[in-house]
């Protein structure tokens, strides 16, 4: 066991991975961004490679971070949930809910913003689960799927929270450089990112296809998920997709610049679905929160 860093170290980089930024890292880990800087050198001292390309702003990660975040987020979840099932059995499992979105949305959207229902439930456990299909359906385990569509689910009670709307997002600095240029999506790079083989998520081609514009035939990078692809874009190497519950907290950092008119509605939203299996007043309360955070960020 000696071989293994200690766990505070992985759980540091683990948040660092998923959330792409060291501060608001620190901001979840209720620590200095300092400390957070130290335990990713220690982490990388341990396993004996770099972690983070520092060369970069942000800080992406390295191959040998790409490997580890793929162990850290499997280890850590299996983890959460295995500790769950335990719960469950001991039978106290009242105070704790599963909650099953994708990757992208666990990511950008509810993970940050989880720290506000736990100020209002303190003895509350919410375990998130993001499906490896990006398909989150109500399975036995799952209290509520937070899913992207158009709602016609009838596997639960379902809500709408709110709709998405699409826009290409990049770095400022290279969306500035194709403008300068007198380039447009046509001759731009772009970032795409592999759907469900069902076509759950709209990509570049029905984005064109909405705007009334033939699809591109310009070569770029495609990516499993809408983290990498975050990342990719973060990075500078192309425009991507940007979906107010993934990218709208980088274009209002800065981070992230949107092209130039180019917000369109496809006439789809997120929806919250509540199990009818596993229906609890904390999964009530779960869902009366995620309405009144919509709302007030309206």
């Amino acid at each position: 066991m000696d071989r293994l860093p200690p766990l505070r170290l992985l759980t540091t980089f683990d948040m660092v991975a998923r959330l792409g930024s060291m501060r608001e890292a620190a901001s979840r880990l209720n620590v200095t961004q300092p400390a957070v800087t130290q335990a990713l050198k220690a982490l990388e001292d341990h396993v004996g490679a770099p972690l983070l390309d520092r060369s970069t702003r942000p800080a992406g990660l390295t191959e040998a971070g790409r490997q580890l975040a793929r162990a850290t987020h499997d280890g850590i979840d299996l983890i959460a949930t295995t500790i769950e099932d335990i719960r469950f059995q001991a039978g106290v499992s009242d105070q704790a809910l599963t909650v099953a979105c994708t990757l992208g949305m666990a990511t950008y959207w509810l993970m940050p913003r989880l720290p506000d229902f736990y100020a209002e439930q303190p003895g509350a456990i919410v375990n998130v689960q993001a499906p490896p299909t990006d398909l989150p359906a109500i399975l036995p385990g799952i209290d509520i799927a937070l899913r992207y569509g158009s709602g016609n689910w009838s596997d639960g009670e379902t809500v709408k929270l709110f709709e998405e709307i699409v826009c290409p997002v990049g770095r400022p600095a290279l969306i500035e450089r194709i403008l300068a240029q007198g380039g447009g999506l046509d001759t731009a790079p772009l970032i795409h990112v592999r759907g469900p083989a069902d076509g759950h998520w709209a990509g570049w081609r029905e984005y064109f296809k909405a705007c009334g514009r033939s699809r591109p035939a310009g070569r770029g990078e495609t990516f499993d998920n809408y983290v990498q692809a975050v990342q990719a874009t973060l990075d500078g190497r192309g425009l991507m997709l940007g979906w107010r519950s993934i990218t709208a907290t980088l274009v209002s950092e800065g981070n992230l610049a949107p092209w130039p008119d180019g917000e369109i509605d496809i006439g789809t939203g997120y929806f919250a679905t509540l199990s009818p299996r596993r229906s609890s007043a904390l999964a009530e309360t779960f869902l009366a929160w995620l309405a009144r955070t919509v709302e007030a960020e309206r």
